[in-house]
């Protein structure tokens, strides 16, 4: 079936115009470029992250604690050995997997997961030695202080500077009570943050709030509820990243050092269930930074990429973001300079649960398919231009 996916609404309204079944099954239309969609290799289970190594081959995490190898188009067999054990219970797992950006010098590859920690778990980060398709002289160079059993965060990006940024959700703090007491509105521990850290896992001596009485040296910015998603701007090297809302009220926000992002405070989703009873004190507060762009209702966003390469040269500068309840894709047109969003498309649905996007070496754009079970095997698909 043909699709055409137009989605010129800034409010996140589309039109999808289906063409008759006898259609070209895998092609679809977008306002800029034609696309297939491909499949790249399948028989993963819940795929988490992907990313690429010098030499070509794709690197993916697999929740259950497996990180894979996919060379020249096919999944190796075996697991790679040494990743650390994770806490894998509801949210909980391994996470992302993100080589350092010198990685043809020192073979660094670090990984996000859930770590057990008693009963429970946090959100930890390791750094070991890839070669010959093994992971070794593993050791954690962080482990949030919070501990819980959801809103784990766990992505994890590197800047053209040498800093890490890391997410760490609220840990499903409830919102209820005195909102500006909630713990994602507490610089003293690791609630609802994002965090900025050396390779090494350090904390860099200009972060915000170092010798700022109880707050936590490493803490970038706060106030967040379940970070899904983080990305640099090519262009400008802003960060950007997305988190879940509850039942409406995902957010697309640009981060900025010390800075306040509202939850539970402000925002625009209200209580799970058939009342949807009101969660905060309204949608904007003075001291409280304002989502980019928000999604109501949610799309529960999943994986962040801004666009670069050559493949789609009329995407260069937008931000895509992937959809596990939407099962969608966004493409986030910005303004001249990058700082605002203008236009949201849909570009594709009903393709599973979209849990990463990115962008390949290749300029195509990949992305890691999971399925709400758990237990089906999904593949990793990429979008190619078609004529």
């Amino acid at each position: 079936m043909r699709r055409y996916l137009f989605g010129f609404a800034a409010a996140g309204l589309f039109t999808a115009i289906t063409a008759p079944a006898s259609a070209q099954p895998d092609m679809y239309y977008s306002a800029h470029h034609n696309y297939r969609v491909v499949t790249v290799t399948d028989g993963l289970i819940q795929p988490w992250s992907m990313a690429w190594l010098p030499g070509g081959d794709m690197l993916v995490t697999e929740k259950p604690g497996r990180l894979r190898v996919v060379r020249d188009g096919e999944l190796l067999p075996e697991a790679v050995p040494g990743v650390p054990e994770v806490f894998y219970r509801g949210q909980g797992g391994l996470f992302e997997v993100v080589p350092h950006p010198d990685f043809a010098d020192n073979r660094w590859v670090y990984l996000t997961f859930a770590k057990p920690v008693g009963d429970a778990s946090t959100t930890a980060v390791v750094r070991g030695t890839f070669e010959n398709d093994e992971l070794t002289n593993v050791v954690e160079i962080f482990a949030a202080q919070s501990a819980g059993f959801g809103h784990y965060g766990g992505k994890l990006v590197f800047d053209g500077n040498g800093y890490m940024y890391l997410v760490v959700g609220d840990r499903m703090a409830p919102a209820v009570g005195d909102l500006p007491a909630h713990p994602a509105q507490d610089t003293s521990n690791h609630n609802g943050v994002v965090l900025r850290l050396r390779d090494d896992g350090s904390v860099p001596d200009d972060n915000p709030f170092v010798g700022s009485g109880d707050a936590l040296p490493e803490i970038w910015s706060f106030g967040h509820r379940s970070p899904q998603g983080l990305a640099i701007h090519p262009e400008t090297g802003d960060l950007w990243e997305t988190e879940h809302g509850p039942q409406g009220g995902d957010e697309l926000n640009r981060i900025e050092p010390g800075v306040n992002y509202g939850w539970p405070v402000v925002g625009y989703g209200v209580n799970y269930g058939a009342t949807g009873s009101p969660i905060h004190v309204g949608i904007g507060q003075e001291g409280m930074r304002a989502p980019a762009h928000i999604w109501v209702p949610s799309i529960a966003a999943s994986g962040l990429m801004i666009y670069s390469g050559g493949q789609f040269p009329m995407w260069r500068g937008s931000i895509f973001a992937g959809g596990l309840a939407g099962e969608q894709l966004a493409r986030l047109h910005l303004s001249d300079d990058y700082r605002e969003v203008i236009v949201e498309e849909t570009l594709a649905y009903d393709m599973g649960r979209i849990r990463d996007v990115r962008q390949g070496p290749d300029g195509y754009i990949y992305l890691a398919i999971s399925d709400r079970s758990g237990e089906e095997e999904t593949p990793i698909v990429r979008l190619e231009p078609a004529e």
